[in-house]
């Protein structure tokens, strides 16, 4: 094979793997098709901060086990075998100091003695009367249970911003496609001054605002189509799935006029289910329950330990060995160190509940606020609705009477404009809507139940 064939192989080769790569980055992943209940539910599963939260839970019910551990018996069991060799000399001994009327005859006393033992036994230990432990036991309980409220406020954030993001996702659609009609009426306009302007009845600058118009409509659809494209990613890492996962809603945009709860209600439901203040609840319990095991750092701690087992020569007999002994501690000069810690105690209970009675008002505060916007959003659906209609009615109008031969084709043109104008409003007005709903819900703490009854999906 010559050079220049070698060279024809090998750009041959190059271009198929660039066609090869081109097609291959060509392909988008496929469409997953996604209800808002299925995008919940993998936000719940696969959220990074909720496997956070999950790790953490772990840890602390790890550390309530050790706490635990302190107040049950400990049992452990050991043996061991042992060789010696002894210089009884070394350690004073000698035949001299023997009497030897004590020794049978003939007998020699070694100085160096070789002794083999083995042994095995049975330990305990037990807090016969510790409060302080139990005290510790008690408020590590408590802080697991703040921890388990604090991983459900952590789901409720993730279902509302899912939610929310979902139904960004669906207005974004509804958008491009308004904007889309939007711009074929705006070059239909452009087409219909152009014709004019050759037709000598119109102006060049007629002309001129069509194209204007028609290219800001386009900038407008660049923009929506981008924001799209972005919320779906956002969408996407939410939920803990590849950014490049194409997905389908398949869900629409869901209307439901929501029943309105007095503030009175909606308040004794927050107080009752918001996660954040029964996790500062839950901290006080454990704050207190501290502050009574230092107080109990007083009282003596009784203790009983023992053990129970065989001992003897390796290759001879063996005998029972026990021990038993009971103890009780008094703390002596630890008053400085326990009255410094109650202080702190004292400090960061004060602190806990200047937090609750804070939440308590910004409990109220956001409810109210909520339920403001629920109302005003609930008014902003009803209007643009009616423009829609309005709208409606008036392309069927000119409709009418272009059919008639009463006008062109230009208050037609025009009044689909105005209609897809209105449309979009509606579609802001409504995720507005949902969106307030949504918040609603999360500040009386029935998100991540409940947002269902709220959306009326």
């Amino acid at each position: 094979m010559t050079l220049t064939n070698l060279i024809v192989v090998w750009l041959g080769i190059v271009l198929l793997g660039e066609a090869i790569g081109s097609a291959q980055s060509s392909i988008k992943p496929p469409e997953n098709p996604l209800t808002l209940d299925q995008a919940v539910d993998l936000g719940l599963r696969q959220n990074l901060q909720v496997e956070l939260d999950n790790q953490t839970h772990r840890q602390l019910h790890g550390l309530t086990l050790t706490a635990f551990n302190a107040l049950i018996p400990s049992l452990s069991a050991s043996a061991q075998t042992s060789v010696q060799e002894i210089n009884l000399a070394a350690m004073g001994f000698s035949p001299e100091t023997i009497p030897s009327n004590l020794l049978p005859d003939g007998f020699k006393l070694a100085t160096i003695v070789k002794v083999q033992t083995t042994g095995a036994q049975i330990n305990l230990n037990q807090q016969i009367f510790n409060l302080p432990a139990f005290e510790i036991y008690r408020a590590s309980k408590e802080t697991v249970h703040a921890q388990e409220f604090s991983a459900l406020m952590t789901d409720g954030d993730v279902v509302q911003r899912v939610a929310t993001q979902y139904l960004q996702i669906l207005a974004d659609a509804t958008t491009i496609s308004n904007k889309e009609s939007l711009l074929k009426v705006d070059r239909e306009l452009e087409r219909q001054a152009r014709e004019k302007h050759d037709a000598g009845v119109g102006t060049n600058l007629d002309l001129l605002r069509a194209q204007v118009q028609r290219q800001n409509r386009e900038q407008e659809l660049i923009t929506a189509r981008n924001t799209f494209a972005k919320d779906k990613i956002v969408l996407n890492r939410l939920m803990g799935e590849p950014a490049d996962q194409e997905l389908q809603l398949v869900d629409e945009v869901p209307y439901h006029e929501l029943e309105m709860m007095s503030i009175e209600e909606a308040k004794r439901i927050a107080y009752q289910r918001r996660k954040d203040l029964l996790n500062l609840e839950a901290q006080q319990r454990s704050l207190v329950l501290q502050r009574k095991a230092i107080t109990f750092e007083r009282l003596p701690a009784v203790t009983l330990s023992g053990y129970y087992g065989v001992l003897g020569e390796t290759h001879g007999l063996y005998h029972g060995v026990f021990n038993t002994q009971a103890g009780l501690n008094f703390p002596i000069f630890q008053e400085a160190r326990i009255r410094g810690d109650a202080k702190v105690a004292d400090a960061q209970i004060s602190h806990i509940r200047s937090q609750m009675a804070s939440l308590r008002n910004d409990i109220e505060q956001q409810i109210r606020a909520a339920m403001l916007d629920v109302g005003s959003s609930a008014e902003l659906v009803r209007v643009a609705r009616s423009n829609v209609d309005l709208a409606t009615e008036t392309v069927a109008e000119t409709n009418d009477r272009y059919r008639a031969g009463v006008d062109d084709t230009l208050p037609v043109v025009r009044a689909l404009g105005s209609l897809a104008g209105a449309q979009s409003q509606y579609v802001n007005a409504l995720f507005q809507f949902n969106q307030a709903k949504l918040n609603l819900a999360r500040n009386t703490g029935i998100v991540q139940t409940q947002y269902k009854k709220f959306l009326g999906n």
